[in-house]
């Protein structure tokens, strides 16, 4: 890599791209911050993307060399508008795309799978992060920690199921590593924390380190799945109910070696994520 390669971040206002403009900068690398507001972001330059919007696509990628790609929320065929931005990011010179999926969903699968699987085919250096289900949506913007603050309460039909969920700063760190090592990874990447828990034991940790009771609500998948159609369209309401009934029949019970082997530190557990994020705020 060269001292004036600059990394594109999309979604550079969000959970992981947030984060890893933060490391990327830390590391010294040029990045551009890519948000639908152009939010200014700390020795960053700050452009304005919007995924439907395809006069945002070319200001955004000029000069640059590599992506990280967080697909646009709630959209159930995101391939319709990324594949033509990654085939107009090769025209223009990117040569590396590490794009942010999900432990959930394999490559050719639904949703961002179908941009996993093409993506080999795009471009010569590339890596696809599957994380588990992120830490922080207990802790930051998203509708369980929504209900947590507001409720107490954890809505899911994933039952006992237990999830190798894992820290979105464990997630930036491995995608900073794919984005910058002289040998990009050229492989999708299962990213867990260092143990499996249920939604229980989530509720158990949350409850200790906050000092306010929280409890989990076990779901049916179809109340669930109406519940989300409330607020999202019913197809990716479908597909989340569905992932939350994969939890719930073991598919997301496993753990992997994966941020240990790409960054030379064990992944943070819950409780440390917990208490570094919530405790402050303990009444």
């Amino acid at each position: 890599m060269t001292v004036t390669a600059t990394t594109l971040v999309i979604g550079a206002t969000g959970t992981t791209g947030s984060r890893t403009a933060a490391q990327l900068i830390a590391a010294g690398r040029r990045v551009r911050a890519a948000s639908r507001r152009a939010t200014p972001l700390p020795d960053t330059e700050t452009v304005r993307f919007d995924w439907y919007d395809r006069d945002s696509h070319g200001p955004a990628l000029a000069g640059a060399d590599r992506l990280y790609l967080v697909p646009p929320v709630g959209d159930p065929d995101p391939a319709a508008v990324m594949l033509p931005f990654l085939r107009q990011a090769r025209a223009v010179g990117v040569r590396r795309a590490v794009l942010l999926s999900s432990s959930a969903i394999p490559g050719g699968g639904p949703a961002v799978g179908k941009v996993h699987q093409a993506l080999p085919g795009l471009f010569a250096e590339w890596a696809v992060l599957r994380p588990s289900w992120f830490m922080q949506n207990f802790t930051g913007a998203h509708a369980h920690a929504d209900g947590i603050r507001e409720d107490g309460v954890i809505l899911t039909a994933a039952g006992r199921g237990r999830v190798g969920f894992v820290d979105a700063d464990d997630i930036a760190a491995v995608a900073v590593r794919a984005l910058t090592d002289d040998r990009a990874p050229n492989t999708d990447l299962v990213l867990t924390g260092p143990r499996a828990l249920g939604h229980d034991e989530i509720a158990a940790v949350l409850t200790d380190v906050t000092g306010r009771p929280v409890i989990h609500h076990h779901l049916t998948h179809d109340a669930m799945v109406e519940r989300l159609a409330e607020a999202i369209p019913r197809e990716f309401a479908l597909m989340l109910a569905g992932m939350d009934r994969a939890i719930a029949e073991g598919a997301e019970d496993r753990t992997t070696d994966t941020v240990l082997r790409l960054t030379g530190r064990p992944p943070s557990d819950f409780r440390t994520v917990a208490e570094r994020e919530l405790s402050v705020r303990k009444s």
